[in-house]
């Protein structure tokens, strides 16, 4: 189905930061190392080695190098895939909360 061009605007509602830092990723009870390489207010863009599904729930931790500074960590759900040439998948993740 064509998106709308006020769909597309839609899901830019909310301001989206480029950070490209490392974050791990939990899922099954594995930790995965991978690269967040946006993050706005609902979700956020990760590109990681292992392959994931559409659905998957991830815990993603974002450690803080200062002391001051509390790091993230979000439960979050895959809602799309693209596979990268070099095998890795870039993944968009919705924020499901905030811990």
């Amino acid at each position: 189905m064509p998106q709308t061009p006020s769909s597309h605007s839609e899901k830019r509602d909310f301001i989206r930061m480029r950070i490209d830092t490392e974050v791990s990723l939990l899922h099954e009870g594995q930790v995965i190392a991978a690269l967040c390489l946006d993050l706005s207010s609902s979700g956020m863009q990760v590109q990681a080695a292992q392959h994931f599904r559409v659905g998957d729930q991830l815990e993603v931790r974002i450690d803080s190098e200062h002391a001051a500074l509390k790091g993230l960590h979000a439960s979050t759900e895959v809602v799309w895939i693209a596979d990268q040439a070099d095998g890795q998948q870039k993944l968009g993740l919705r924020i499901l909360a905030m811990h």
